[in-house]
């Protein structure tokens, strides 16, 4: 998928490139438009993805500083974060390769009892966690 995305947006150090200037981050109003022209007025947003994302990985026991070095979230502790560099890249790969493979699962209609319901772009539109009902 990533080399795909690359074939698209250019040989850029991010995977999705801002329009204007492509060492900066696609902003937020562009994936929500991009949303919205795909249905998903008012029900998603790009940081309800990032929500999504952060719940089901915590739900499944992931390590809690792993998960916030991928949403790119500045560690609470300074005094901490001064002092560890840590990437925690291999963990962190596993993590995000279960994540995709969830993703992949719940397209095709599966995910357990976590995970219900499947947008018809094969993107997860709503989630309920069934055991906070």
């Amino acid at each position: 998928m990533l080399e795909l995305l690359r074939t698209i947006s250019g040989n850029h150090a991010l995977v999705f490139p801002g329009e204007q200037d492509s060492g900066k981050p696609m902003s937020n109003m562009t994936i929500l438009k991009a949303l919205e022209r795909m249905g998903y007025k008012g029900r998603m947003t790009g940081h309800g993805f990032r929500g999504l994302a952060s719940t089901i990985l915590h739900e499944q026991g992931y390590n809690h500083e792993h998960i916030e070095l991928q949403l790119a979230h500045a560690p609470r502790n300074a005094v901490s974060a001064a002092y560890n560099h840590a990437q925690y890249l291999e963990p962190r790969a596993k993590m995000m390769q279960d994540w995709a493979d969830f993703l992949e699962q719940t397209q095709r209609g599966g995910g357990g009892e976590r995970a219900t319901a499947v947008s018809r772009f094969g993107s997860i539109a709503r989630v309920h966690l069934l055991r906070h009902r």
